[in-house]
């Protein structure tokens, strides 16, 4: 979409505007304001990456220490971790296009790390208000809360410096730097439940019963923490849709937190409900819904990612993206089928 241009400037025909209509850097006080807005937006930025911090730290000294101290924590933690570390994995390989840097990939984890600390504390103060309405209470938790808190802070973590990079030069980064977001907030989030409840268990019983507590809880965050990296990836992958339709950029943001708020939301209140709701519920019946449920999702996944790669191939894109193709080359329309 052009710019717009105040009446003033359509007739101005070359005419010094300065100030008038339009405005460049040329005073002490114009180069003032540049370099004052420019350390706002920055500072705005490490502001939010210096208080995730504080939360984090707030959040280490209360169950992280246990890790440190008993190891074997740790080694739950990151066992627990695994499958989620292999989705990346599988995302990042979907990538048609130039591989992704590791140094952002890893910053984009730290940042999904540190930003869960956000969602922890919005979710603690406001669980209260929505669980005590009757009956439906928990659900609007899981759907006004939870799903739209924690893949918003998600998304931030890849808004906030992969977006802004060079190296983020296609739709389909944004997937990738967002699975790598939903893997630091898994790892974390894992960290907190196991430690968590090994703390709980060892101060009512013995240290070994807080170990198979822990273990136990380890077992089921294996499972839970792959959906992290799967609905990141559709809010990741519609980030980047946005990066490079910036006509329609708010919209397109939006399409993917829904997308990825709702699935979470869902997957949430599923595995709360059934448990009433079906007989005989147990550890495997939690495991099939888990794998069934997440396998769907990273098949559609699999799906949007699959039509990136077939457009890009059956269009040669790749030409185009080594900077061989004429920029005035016109652009063809390509409407691909489904298919995986």
């Amino acid at each position: 979409m052009p710019e717009k241009r105040d009446p003033i400037q359509r007739v101005a025909d070359g005419a010094d505007l300065y100030d008038v209509a339009s405005w460049e850097n040329r005073t002490p006080l114009d180069h003032f304001a540049v370099r004052l807005h420019g350390f706002l937006r920055s500072g705005s930025r490490w502001g939010v990456i210096g208080l995730a911090a504080l939360i984090l730290l707030g959040q280490f000294l209360i169950v992280g220490a246990a890790t440190v101290q008993n190891p074997v924590l740790g080694v739950y933690v990151l066992l627990s971790v695994v499958p989620a570390a292999a989705l990346v994995v599988y995302v990042w390989r979907m990538d048609v296009t130039m591989r992704e840097p590791l140094p952002m990939l890893v910053i984009t984890f730290v940042l999904g790390f540190l930003f869960a600390g956000f969602a922890a504390v919005l979710n603690s103060v406001l669980k209260g208000f929505l669980t005590a309405i009757p009956v439906v209470g928990m659900v609007l938790f899981f759907w006004l809360v939870v799903g739209p808190v924690e893949e918003t802070v998600k998304w931030l973590a890849v808004r906030l410096y992969a977006f802004r990079s060079e190296k983020f030069d296609a739709v389909v980064d944004g997937a990738v730097y967002g699975a790598a977001a939903g893997l630091g907030f898994a790892t974390i989030e894992n960290t907190i439940y196991i430690t968590g409840q090994f703390l709980s268990a060892a101060n009512s019983a013995t240290m070994q019963v807080g170990f198979q507590q822990a273990f136990q809880t380890a077992a089921l965050r294996t499972f839970a923490g792959p959906g992290h990296v799967i609905y990141s990836a559709f809010a990741g992958y519609y980030l980047g849709l946005a990066k490079f339709n910036s006509e329609n950029r708010g919209p397109i943001v939006v399409k993917g937190l829904v997308i990825a708020a709702s699935i979470h939301a869902i997957y949430n209140t599923s595995v709360t409900y059934l448990p009433t709701l079906v007989p005989n519920w147990n550890l495997l019946y939690f495991i099939g819904f888990v794998l069934v449920y997440d396998g769907f999702f990273l098949y559609v996944l699999y799906r949007k990612l699959s039509r990136y790669r077939r457009a890009y191939d059956d269009l040669g894109a790749e030409k185009a993206y080594a900077g061989t193709f004429d920029d005035l080359t016109p652009a063809v329309e390509y409407v691909g089928d489904d298919r995986p």
